[in-house]
């Protein structure tokens, strides 16, 4: 195996297999795209969270008391603006105390490097696993750039949560961060096009999120 795949986890359930089949469909529209990833994200969170701590604590059960475990931390989700936004509610639906920061990047046409507009996270955003999501995960640039900030920051336990990989990006995150664990619902090995998009992913998330444009043929 090569190294740069030692970082990734590409997730091997059949209803994911099956969910990501339907978000590449160009016949699939923006409500059903956005419960898709939501539901996506909730599966693969499972996984990305299994290492959370935990605490033992007392309560009152129907018949005794009992000693039994909770969280004992709290992790943050930090969306990558705007497609990472429908992935927030996935996660959170697992841990509604989940914190939120936010990561304003969009990609520039001609030279495909990303550019920053927006920065903030949860002032203790350091104190727990910080999960960086992003439905598309291609170029890598906008990776790279969200997982530096969140590092710059202050923190040590950051992964990154996708639907869609590609070589290329993970290869540029494995050269810079090879501490990041990768998670994925799929993975096309291979380049991008000239557009620096996966060939064999769902177009451009954040249009198809958020109702921006149509891949459905015109009659």
């Amino acid at each position: 195996m090569e190294d740069y795949l030692s970082n990734l986890v590409v997730f091997d359930h059949p209803l994911i297999k099956h969910k990501v089949s339907h978000l590449c469909d160009i016949n699939t529209g923006s409500k059903e795209f956005c419960e898709l990833v939501k539901e996506l994200t909730m599966l693969m969170g499972y996984e990305v969270l299994r290492d959370l701590k935990l605490k033992d604590v007392e309560i009152q059960a129907p018949l005794q008391k009992i000693t039994t475990p909770v969280l004992a931390e709290d992790f943050t989700i930090v969306p990558i603006l705007r497609a990472g936004l429908g992935m927030v509610e996935g996660l959170r639906a697992l841990s509604p105390t989940a914190k939120v920061g936010h990561i304003g990047l969009f990609r520039n046409e001609k030279t495909l490097l990303p550019e920053t507009y927006y920065f903030k996270l949860p002032e203790d955003v350091a104190a727990g696993p910080v999960i960086i999501v992003d439905p598309a995960f291609a170029t890598g640039g906008s990776a790279d750039a969200a997982i530096k900030y969140v590092k710059e920051a202050g923190c040590r336990d950051v992964r990154f949560m996708c639907i869609f990989a590609s070589e290329v990006g993970v290869k540029l995150v494995y050269e810079h961060h090879p501490d990041v664990m990768i998670y994925a619902a799929n993975y096309a090995p291979g380049p991008l096009n000239e557009q620096g998009y996966i060939y064999t992913a769902a177009g451009d998330a954040g249009d198809r999120l958020n109702g921006t444009v149509s891949y459905k043929p015109h009659n």
